[in-house]
C-alpha cells in the first residue's frame, strides 16, 4: 500500500514539474538581443510577460508574448484605475490589412461598450517611450515590445491581456466573453521577481 501511494505521489510531482516547465517563461529569447530581468507566465491565453523595471525614473521595458495565428491579434494593457478592461491602456499587435506587416497600436479603452471606430492608434494616459511588435511564424506567436512610464510611479499595476481573430475595418474588434478571455487579468508588482501575480 505504501509503495503504491509513493508511486502515485511521484507521478503527481512529475506532472506538476512538467506543467511548470511547459509554462516557464525563463527560456524565451527575443530579437535584437533584448533581455529582461523578470518574467511571469500568465495563467490564460498562452501568454507571458517579461520586463525590466528602472527605479531611477519609474519606467518599464516590457515584452508581451502570446500564441496566436498570423491572422489574429493580441493585446496587453495596464489599467491604472480598475481591474477590468474599462480604463485600460492597451498595446495591440495585428497584421496590417494592406501590407500584412505586424502593426502595433496604443489604444485607450474607455468602456466595455466599444464601437469599431474607438479602436484607433492614440495616446495613452501615461508616457510611452517606444513600441514595436513582431510575429514569429516559426513559433506562432506575437511579441509586443514597449518602453513606458509606470502610472503614478507605482510598481503595483492592474494588467489585462486579450486575444482574438475578429476584426472590423482591418483593426482588432471583439473577442469572446467567456472562458480565458474574461479571466485574463491580474495584478502585478513590477519591482518583484516574477511579479507576485494575483488575480
Amino acid at each position: 500500500m505504501k509503495l503504491a501511494l509513493g508511486f502515485v505521489l511521484i507521478l503527481f510531482l512529475c506532472s506538476l514539474h512538467g506543467r511548470s516547465t511547459a509554462q516557464s517563461c525563463v527560456d524565451e529569447a527575443f530579437s535584437g538581443n533584448r533581455s529582461y530581468s523578470s518574467c511571469s507566465s500568465l495563467p490564460y491565453l498562452n501568454a507571458s510577460l517579461h520586463w525590466t523595471y528602472h527605479p531611477s525614473n519609474a519606467s518599464l521595458d516590457v515584452a508581451y508574448r502570446a500564441l496566436q495565428s498570423s491572422s489574429g491579434w493580441v493585446a496587453w494593457a495596464i489599467n491604472p484605475t480598475s481591474s477590468g478592461m474599462a480604463g485600460a491602456n492597451a498595446f495591440l499587435a495585428f497584421p496590417n490589412p494592406t501590407t500584412g506587416a505586424t502593426t502595433v497600436f496604443t489604444t485607450p479603452i474607455s468602456s466595455t461598450g466599444l464601437i469599431p471606430s474607438d479602436v484607433a492608434d492614440g495616446n495613452l494616459t501615461f508616457a510611452v517611450y517606444g513600441r514595436e511588435a513582431e510575429y514569429s511564424s516559426a513559433g506562432g506567436y506575437y511579441t509586443i515590445y514597449a518602453s513606458l512610464e509606470l502610472p503614478g510611479n507605482d510598481t503595483q499595476q492592474n494588467t489585462v491581456w486579450q486575444a482574438s481573430t475578429t476584426f472590423s475595418d482591418g483593426v482588432p474588434y471583439g473577442h469572446r466573453f467567456s472562458g480565458d478571455n474574461v479571466l485574463s487579468l491580474a495584478s502585478l508588482d513590477f519591482s518583484v521577481q516574477g511579479g507576485g501575480l494575483t488575480n
